[in-house]
């Protein structure tokens, strides 16, 4: 950490957290007295209810339902809907723009019975039976745990209280661990179709103006050592100034420094944004997404001596997420973007290549070149150019 251009570029990650300093101490968002439901569903005239769900491994997870549109039709065959956020996010990001432009809105006033997940560590999912976010264990644990213990949990609690299969929405992170799943021909007996947005398997590629210099210099690495478990853990606020100034980063358009320049945001949505995110994730987390930036390849946390491999998997090397394990006959639906800085659209087509023998009628790919990573969630125009095409795709299915 002696190196001064090392140092600069690892506080440069940290411009993720500096939006925590323009946001006020005290946001109904992060009362966790209020909820989700409380502050941004209920607000907009939806019915919701706020649920809980245990992991196999103990984390308390916060689910948040919305039985009804605004017309309140509570037909009993509604087909629930599973929103998965990404990374630094919870399932407010779904809930940034008007009703007509959010998707969980939307998919609700067109008779889906949708459930908004939220993955451990984040506000409504801090909770477990034995450990605080005090404790170094509680953030042991990277996507390979999203995909064992959340992702079952949420499905199987949303299947044993609406009594059907399910329709899967995931975006960023929530498409890796969705596709990490499949892979291993998990879940597949309680869905029904998935539409994943913004696509993240392959990073290889990936362009961010922060994310890549971070990974460059192993800094999710360097946070660990440090003793930051948890990122991000809000004591950077006096960074803000600093990071922004040396490093040239326009920290006020931090979705573009991010994700790639968005076509489509309005002023209202980002500033929602700004306030409700960013969410904490563990930083074994992030070591695990830089690892498969390095690697090129989609495969399991690397411990990387070969002893304590060994011990986890019983081989030296971590297994791998097999893509192209995933059975042919998975209704499919990808919606990817040219300007996508985190999901490029040269390790999407790495994906797609690993799914060229998929059923051509369960798999559909729409491309929007003038969408970046934020675009899929925040778009004013998303409810017609992506969301619409979305919900023919689930009808079919």
């Amino acid at each position: 950490m002696s190196n001064p251009s090392t140092t600069l570029l690892l506080l440069a990650l940290l411009c993720v957290s500096a939006v925590a300093a323009t946001r006020t101490k005290l946001n109904s968002i992060n009362n966790l007295d209020d909820g989700i439901c409380k502050s941004m569903v209920e607000t907009q005239g939806y019915t919701c209810q706020e649920h809980k769900i245990t992991t196999a491994d103990g984390y308390i997870l916060g689910l948040q339902r919305i039985p009804n549109g605004r017309s309140g039709n509570e037909t009993a065959d509604k087909l629930p809907v599973l929103l998965q956020h990404g990374v630094f996010l919870d399932a407010s990001s779904w809930l940034l723009n008007p009703p007509d432009q959010a998707l969980p809105f939307i998919l609700a006033d067109n008779d889906f019975d949708v459930w908004l997940a939220n993955s451990r560590g984040t506000s409504s999912s801090r909770g477990h039976t034995s450990l605080s976010p005090k404790d170094p264990a509680y953030w042991d644990w990277s996507w390979d745990e999203l995909v064992a213990y959340d992702l079952p949990a949420s499905f199987q609690y949303v299947n044993n209280q609406t009594g059907h299969k399910l329709h899967y929405v995931g975006h960023s992170l929530g498409t890796l661990t969705a596709l990490a799943a499949f892979s291993q021909e998990k879940l597949l007996n309680l869905l029904r179709s998935a539409a994943l947005l913004s696509p993240v398997a392959y990073l290889g590629h990936i362009s961010s103006l922060i994310l890549r210099p971070a990974v460059d210099i192993f800094a999710a690495e360097k946070l660990k050592l440090l003793g930051w478990l948890e990122f991000p853990n809000g004591q950077i606020q006096q960074l803000v100034e600093f990071i922004c100034t040396t490093r040239g980063i326009d920290c006020s358009n931090l979705l573009a420094a991010l994700g790639g320049p968005n076509c489509c945001l309005n002023s209202s949505s980002i500033d929602a944004f700004v306030e409700h995110d960013p969410q904490p994730t563990a930083t074994k987390n992030l070591i695990h997404l830089s690892q498969i930036v390095r690697k090129g390849t989609v495969e399991m946390y690397d411990y990387v001596l070969e002893d304590t491999n060994i011990k986890h998997y019983k081989k030296p090397t971590p297994p791998v997420y097999n893509m192209a394990n995933i059975p042919k006959d998975v209704p499919l639906f990808f919606s990817y973007g040219g300007r996508d800085s985190i999901a490029d659209i040269n390790d999407v087509g790495i994906l797609l290549d690993k799914l060229r023998d998929h059923d051509r009628d369960k798999l559909v790919v729409q491309y929007r070149e003038e969408y970046a990573h934020a675009d899929f969630i925040m778009s004013v125009n998303a409810n017609q150019v992506v969301y619409g095409p979305l919900l023919a795709f689930f009808r079919l299915h």
